[in-house]
């Protein structure tokens, strides 16, 4: 069974074309070079549309499978930031503790962090992780968080991620 990971590219302007999305594939670099389980991306650049965002999660996770979502931009306090609404709206448990640690961590970097809503949640079998939208922050957040990401997803019931050691340390407890 192939292994499939959802990237949504929240941008109004990079869906309309007016910039190339960066954000989404700076989350499939980081991702090739954490992962050694052969994944394949399913990847979307859709514009700020909480229904739209809440429907195109519900698609990675329900129809395609995907065992874990990562969503970029949106997660700021701008009027036109939803995506941490639409995260809610669409799971069934939310994980507050991925946009603790993100924000912490952030904030070792710009003191606007503490601006930024990222936040994480469970739908199914799918864990929907929400990152910033400029790729530095997607990997400063990505490198905190995602040590925790493989063992989520085995207690979800999803598909066994292994990682490379010599870029990052994972946590599974021991049996």
């Amino acid at each position: 069974m192939q292994i499939k990971i959802g990237i949504i590219a929240v941008s109004d302007r990079a869906s309309q074309g007016v910039y190339e999305d960066l954000s989404g594939k700076a989350i499939i670099e980081t991702l090739n070079e954490y992962l050694t389980s052969k994944w394949e991306p399913v990847y979307q650049v859709i514009p700020d549309e909480q229904y739209l965002i809440e429907s195109t999660i519900k698609q990675m996770a329900d129809k395609e499978d995907c065992c874990l979502i990562v969503t970029t931009g949106g997660t700021g306090p701008a009027v036109r930031d939803v995506t941490p609404e639409a995260t809610e709206a669409v799971s069934d448990k939310m994980m507050p503790g991925f946009g603790e640690l993100m924000r912490q961590v952030s904030l070792k970097y710009v003191p606007t962090a503490i601006l930024s809503r990222q936040t994480a949640g469970i739908r199914g079998k799918s864990l929907i992780v929400n990152l910033p939208g400029k790729p530095k922050s997607i990997r400063e957040c990505l490198d905190a968080v995602f040590p925790a990401i493989p063992y989520c997803i085995d207690l979800i019931e999803g598909p066994f991620l292994t990682t490379n050691p010599e870029v990052l340390s994972v946590f599974r407890p021991k049996a």
